[in-house]
């Protein structure tokens, strides 16, 4: 039987939660993990202070070793997937087991998957009440994730999900009907909800949608969510939560807040936790181009495509304004482009990745704040037109190469002031970014 959980407040260390729809229901933060032989952790990962020291913890290596029904392994290698990534294979049987979990995972491991093996194994099918809820601090990660579970729970009987994302209409799938558009006021017999805090929030106040019942809540990205100044609303969501619900967070890098909302969330989780050296992707070469000044940044970047055999690429740059800019550029020189911001309509932005994916375009300009949930298979190079401004948009910019264990690249393109930051994320991350050779040629 589940051990009880009482909950009231948050710890010090997070800011209080503003009256919301589910003020009043407030939980105590449950006790934090014992670092005992199998919790992976000492100190802080990512972006916290101190090193990792990680310990070992027992890895499965075959879905079949998992305690997975047959419609769901079904669904899994219908889906492509043949055997657990790392994340994966760690991280899944604690889940499975109903312990609450911390797993550090960076883009490209295999995160999203396994969160949705994990809702869709969640699932009574004799209950049609809400009984998973995932959240994601992007309407692209929402869908994605929504996507995925559709696809490995194909074969799960009477299995129905919802995507429910500001912007729009929420998608939803039911087992033998497919997609279709509905009402987003209308969740009734929906099992799990793939959301954005601010949409479950939402639907929360309006009594639409009811999480008494919620057996797991999986929160993705959460450094991304603290990023945003999400807490908030997560801590609304928390307390609406029967004590009893199994929380796991999914987080790439392991910044302070994001450890105290563990602390406040969960009772002695598994903690997956990554050396700060480690936690550049493997597989993904990095390099750098001195390009001297600025001005001379778009003629090394079409001077770069010329040289290096790739289909598609995605350019990243700090902001809408540059975005634009750089757009109108490359278009005019004749590149099919493609622009994601954070000022586009859903419409808009589901209009261009689609394009993208279909490989209309090969070149899209992203900024940060839609670099997650751009998940393109086919994709291995990505270029930082403008160095990120912090240690961990770099760390998620290149997880869109590369993914889950393919082969990728990242090119930076630095100017000679931007150079000690491109130390700095050396420093930090405990690695050397070495200068891109001049006769690389079809290195992809």
């Amino acid at each position: 039987m589940a051990k009880e959980k009482a909950r009231l407040k948050p710890k010090s260390g997070l800011s209080k939660p503003a009256l919301s729809p589910v003020a009043g229901k407030g939980h105590a933060p449950k006790r934090p993990s014992n670092t005992n032989g199998d919790d992976t952790a000492a100190g802080r990962g990512g972006s916290g202070e101190g090193a990792i020291v990680p310990q070992a913890v027992s890895r499965v290596t075959s879905f079949e070793q998992m305690t997975l029904r047959e419609d769901v392994l079904r669904g899994l290698f219908a889906y492509g997937y043949e055997r657990p990534s790392r994340v994966q294979s760690q991280a899944l049987p604690a889940i499975l087991s109903g312990r609450d979990v911390l797993a550090q995972a960076q883009s490209g491991t295999g995160k999203t998957s396994m969160t949705a093996i994990a809702a869709v194994q969640a699932v009574r099918a004799s209950s049609s009440e809400l009984q998973v809820l995932i959240l994601s601090p992007t309407r692209e990660l929402a869908t994605q994730t929504h996507d995925v579970i559709t696809n490995i729970g194909q074969f799960v009987r009477g299995l129905r999900s919802q995507c429910a994302v500001g912007g729009g209409s929420g998608s939803s799938s039911k087992k033998g009907q497919g997609q279709s558009k509905r009402s987003v006021n209308s969740y009734a017999g929906v099992q799990i909800v793939s959301a954005t805090p601010g949409r479950a929030c939402d639907l929360l106040a309006r009594g639409t949608l009811t999480v008494r019942k919620v057996r797991l809540l999986l929160v993705d990205e959460a450094d991304e969510m603290m990023t945003r100044g999400l807490q908030e609303r997560l801590y609304d969501i928390y307390r609406a939560l029967d004590s009893r619900s199994q929380i796991v967070l999914v987080s790439a890098t392991m910044p302070a807040d994001v450890l105290a909302m563990t602390d406040a969330f969960t009772t002695e989780p598994l903690r997956i936790l990554v050396a700060r050296d480690a936690l550049t992707l493997e597989g993904i070469r990095q390099f750098y181009v001195d390009v001297g000044t600025e001005q001379w940044k778009l003629d090394a970047l079409c001077d770069l495509y010329e040289r290096i055999t790739v289909g598609q690429c995605v350019v990243f740059v700090n902001s809408r304004k540059k975005c634009e800019w750089l757009a109108r550029q490359l278009q005019a020189l004749g590149f099919g482009v493609g622009v994601l911001h954070g000022d586009m309509v859903q419409r808009d932005r589901d209009e261009v990745m689609r394009t993208f994916r279909a490989g209309a375009s090969r070149v899209l300009i992203a900024t940060d704040v839609c670099s997650r949930g751009i998940d393109v298979q086919q994709l291995s190079l990505v270029l930082n037109f403008d160095l990120p401004r912090d240690p961990e948009s770099y760390l998620h910019r290149i997880g869109r190469s590369g993914r889950f264990g393919r082969r990728g690249m990242a090119i930076s393109l630095v100017t000679s002031e931007e150079r000690a930051q491109l130390r700095t994320l050396e420093t930090f991350f405990s690695i050397r970014i070495p200068a891109m050779p001049s006769d690389t040629l079809d290195v992809l």
